[in-house]
């Protein structure tokens, strides 16, 4: 009865029919009893001008939040001759960003306490952290290369990296603020 009235508010926006949707919700929940806001009371208003009410307040909300949104949101702006001007690109680049694999490959070529030197696997000198640190950065010398050229398993390599190269190497990133 209500739709068939014509009365109840019409609107062109694109969240009219959202809102009206939240209106009729709104209708359902509070017309007999408040379970959501106020209860409809027939002594003040007709049903469609409590509607209409609660309707506009909905549209009102739903233009609110698009504004908020816009606001927030750099779009571009068209000036003169059709040129569009970006916000972002106006923006300042960042500092640049450090290199961190020279930075990582230095760190380990250098060993200034002799650390990654030192600590190697159980009867193989040759093949200590700075060794596997330098070999498996990029580009990396995969593990069946390095198990071929030091005549040990693929399995002894990489539990010794896991478990004393790689805490070295996290440490140094840490320090670094890279992780």
């Amino acid at each position: 009865m209500i739709v068939k009235s014509g009365k109840l508010w019409k609107d062109s926006s694109l969240y009219y029919e959202d809102a009206l949707q939240k209106t009729w919700l709104y209708f359902c929940r509070n017309l007999c009893e408040a379970n959501t806001g106020e209860k409809y009371d027939p002594n003040r208003s007709s049903v469609i001008t409590w509607l209409n009410a609660y309707l506009r307040r909905r549209l009102q909300d739903f233009r609110e939040e698009e504004y908020e949104t816009r606001s927030r949101t750099a779009s571009g702006k068209t000036v003169e001759e059709g040129e569009v001007i970006d916000p972002i690109a106006a923006l300042p680049a960042p500092p640049d960003i450090p290199p961190i694999l020279e930075m990582t490959i230095t760190w380990a070529k250098t060993d200034s306490d002799g650390e990654l030197r030192r600590i190697h696997i159980q009867g193989h000198p040759r093949v200590n952290c700075q060794v596997l640190i330098l070999r498996r950065l990029p580009p990396e010398t995969s593990w069946e290369k390095l198990a071929e050229e030091y005549g040990l398993s693929i399995s002894t390599l990489t539990s010794f990296y896991r478990r004393q190269c790689l805490p070295r190497l996290r440490s140094f990133g840490e320090m670094q603020g890279y992780l």
